[in-house]
């Protein structure tokens, strides 16, 4: 049994002015000395009533303090022998040797959220909030759109959030010309890239394993309803930034202004670029193709093509998607799990 001189020291750092129960802070004490390996696996702990002695409490909060962590499986009572750090994750990652900058990074972002104006106690709830809230989602599918453009493609993955609801995790992404090793795991720890078709084989190289769905883009409803109404002998010069993008630009516009048969397709260093828009009676211009507008006549008609995800598409490709990818996230390792959530 642990007594008074068999007990090991424990430094115990009480605030009462923290706002934070000592029954709180005796136990984060003793989880971060099981953190940074000061306490490591099969260490033993004070006996209650010597721990109650240090902390100046009494002895039956030491007892729920031990009971939540042997609950959390951090400790491990013996019988005759007393209370000793338990063979667990925690003192595991401790002994791999990486827990010094994971501290690094924690003691940063508690020092912003200090120099934020926030206690001791708003940290503590912040972090607890957030820690149970990344938890609840560890299980959501997480889908990546890669757009050309940032406020577009952010617009893109909220029209898609919006169709599947909370059932998975969209993050928008612009891939650049030569993507970072970040930019490149993403794309790999992703359950599902939403691109357009233009991406699609690019992607495919960066990331072989993971699957990639190219959906359509139509034009938004103001777009929409501009097409619609303009004059059927109307000259339209279509203007696209991206030569790829073009055809699905170009397809747009006919698709929702059928009535209109001049309609001329370019790109910004297409020949002939200037005397087309300067001819035209509308302007149709993508993202990114504003300059052109310099060439228009004063009376043309300017519209800006924005667009959105074909929600038929997301119906078709994206959502059947859902219960298969939650069914193999249901059957991944913890292991797994982790390194999903930690990208």
């Amino acid at each position: 049994m642990q007594n008074e001189n068999s007990s090991p020291a424990i430094g115990l750092d009480i605030d009462r002015s923290l706002g934070i129960s000592v029954r709180q802070q005796i136990r984060a004490t003793l989880v971060h000395r099981i953190s940074t390996g000061e306490l490591s696996a099969g260490a033993p702990l004070p006996s209650v009533r010597d721990l109650a002695e240090m902390a100046g409490v009494a002895p039956m909060t030491v007892s729920k303090v031990y009971a939540e962590l042997k609950d959390s499986g951090l400790v491990e009572a013996r019988v005759g022998a007393g209370t000793f750090v338990a063979d667990c994750a925690l003192a595991r990652f401790a002994a791999s040797g990486e827990i010094a900058s994971l501290l690094a990074e924690t003691d940063s972002v508690i020092d912003r959220a200090s120099a934020g104006g926030l206690s001791a106690a708003d940290i503590v709830a912040m972090l607890a909030a957030r820690t149970i809230r990344r938890a609840a989602g560890a299980l959501k599918p997480r889908y990546l759109m890669v757009g050309l453009f940032d406020a577009a493609t952010r617009s893109y993955a909220a029209r898609v959030s919006e169709q599947l609801g909370d059932r998975a995790t969209i993050t928008p992404m612009i891939l650049p010309s030569i993507p970072s090793e970040d930019e490149i795991a993403l794309m790999r720890s992703s359950d599902l890239i939403m691109t357009f078709s233009s991406q699609h084989d690019r992607i495919a190289l960066l990331a072989p394993n993971t699957p990639i769905v190219s959906l359509r883009f139509i034009p938004a409803e103001s777009t929409r309803l501009a097409l619609a109404s303009l004059d059927p002998l109307a000259r339209i010069a279509v203007v696209s930034r991206f030569a790829d993008f073009l055809p699905v630009l170009e397809m747009g516009v006919r698709r929702f202004a059928p009535h209109v048969a001049n309609v001329t397709a370019m790109g910004m260093d297409a020949p002939g670029l200037v005397r087309a828009v300067a001819e035209a009676d509308v302007l149709v211009l993508s993202t990114g193709a504003e300059s052109a507008a310099e060439h228009a006549r004063p009376d043309a008609t300017h519209i800006e093509y924005r667009h959105i995800p074909d929600p038929g598409d997301v119906a078709r490709l994206v959502l059947p998607r859902l219960d298969q990818v939650r069914a193999s996230l249901d059957e991944a390792s913890p292991s797994e799990r982790q390194r999903k959530e930690a990208l």
